[in-house]
C-alpha cells in the first residue's frame, strides 16, 4: 500500500452555471444573485481526487479557499463530501487575478508539509488556467496540468494527460501541485450524515492580504443581441435573393 498522504485541495468558490448575471451597477464587475454560488466544477472534481486517493493510500485531506466571508460555504460543502478539516484565507473581496490568488495561497501551504496539492485545471468564471501552475513556482514544486488520472506509487506521481491528439504520461516525485480536469471523475453527493458531519469539522480562518493585480476590468456587459431573422418565401427568386443579402447586408461573399 502507498504511505499514507497529507493531501492539500484548494478550491475557489464561483458563480453557478444557472445563476442569472448581469452587469453590476460600476459596470466593471458582474452581480449575482444571493446563494448563487457554487465550487468550480474542476476544484470540485479535485475534491474528489483526494477522498479516493485518501481511501487508497491513507492520510488526510485539507481543503484550502481564499475569498470574503461566504466562501465559507464552499468550503463546509467540501467537508460534507468527506474532506477532514478546512482552511479560509479570509479576504474583503475575491481575487480576480490569478497571480494573487496563488501567491496568497503559497504563502499558507508553504509551512504546512502537504505531500501533494491539488487544484482544478481552471475556474469556470476567469478561465484564466493559472493557479496551479504559479502557485507550484513560488512553492518550487513540480507542476503537472490538466490532469485525467493520478498513480502514486513509491512517493511518486504518474498523471495522464490529453494534449492535442495525444495522449501524454508525465511522472515526478512528490510533493507537487495537480491541476485536476473535470472529466477525471464524477464527484460524488454529499450524504445526509456528511452535512451533518461537516457542521462539527474545524474550519480554520487564517487573514489573507492578496497582492496588488496586475489586471483592470475595463467593462463588463451583456453579448450584444442578434438582429432579427429573415424567412423568405420559397419560390424561383428566393435563391438570387438569399445572394443579395449575402453580398449586400451580411457582407459574408
Amino acid at each position: 500500500m502507498p504511505d499514507a498522504l497529507d493531501i492539500a485541495v484548494c478550491v475557489k468558490q464561483t458563480p453557478d452555471t444557472e445563476a442569472r448575471i448581469v452587469p453590476a451597477p460600476d459596470g466593471q464587475s458582474v452581480a449575482v444573485e444571493e446563494g448563487s454560488w457554487i465550487i468550480s466544477p474542476h476544484d470540485e472534481t479535485a475534491v474528489e481526487l483526494a477522498l479516493r486517493l485518501r481511501q487508497e493510500c491513507g492520510g488526510s485531506v485539507t481543503v484550502y479557499s481564499l475569498g470574503p466571508e461566504r466562501v465559507e460555504r464552499a468550503i463546509r460543502e467540501a467537508l460534507a463530501m468527506g474532506a477532514d478539516r478546512g482552511v479560509h484565507l479570509r479576504c474583503d473581496v475575491m481575487p480576480e487575478d490569478g497571480a494573487q490568488t496563488a501567491e496568497a495561497l503559497a504563502g499558507v501551504l508553504g509551512g504546512r508539509g502537504h505531500g501533494l496539492i491539488l487544484t482544478g485545471e481552471q475556474a469556470i468564471d476567469t478561465q484564466a488556467a493559472q493557479v496551479p501552475q504559479r502557485l507550484a513556482m513560488h512553492l518550487d514544486l513540480p507542476c503537472i496540468t490538466a490532469v485525467e488520472s493520478v498513480d502514486i506509487s513509491e512517493g511518486r506521481c504518474e498523471a495522464r494527460r490529453m494534449v492535442e491528439g495525444a495522449e501524454e504520461r508525465v511522472r515526478c516525485a512528490l510533493p507537487a501541485v495537480l491541476g485536476i480536469n473535470r472529466r477525471l471523475a464524477e464527484p460524488r453527493y454529499p450524504s445526509f450524515r456528511g452535512i451533518m458531519q461537516a457542521k462539527r469539522k474545524p474550519v480554520e480562518t487564517v487573514a489573507a492580504a492578496p497582492g496588488k493585480s496586475g489586471l483592470r476590468t475595463v467593462a463588463a456587459h451583456l453579448p450584444v443581441g442578434k438582429a432579427a431573422g429573415r424567412i423568405l418565401a420559397y419560390d424561383d427568386d428566393a435563391v438570387g435573393v438569399l445572394v443579395g443579402l449575402l453580398r449586400e447586408e451580411a457582407k459574408v461573399i
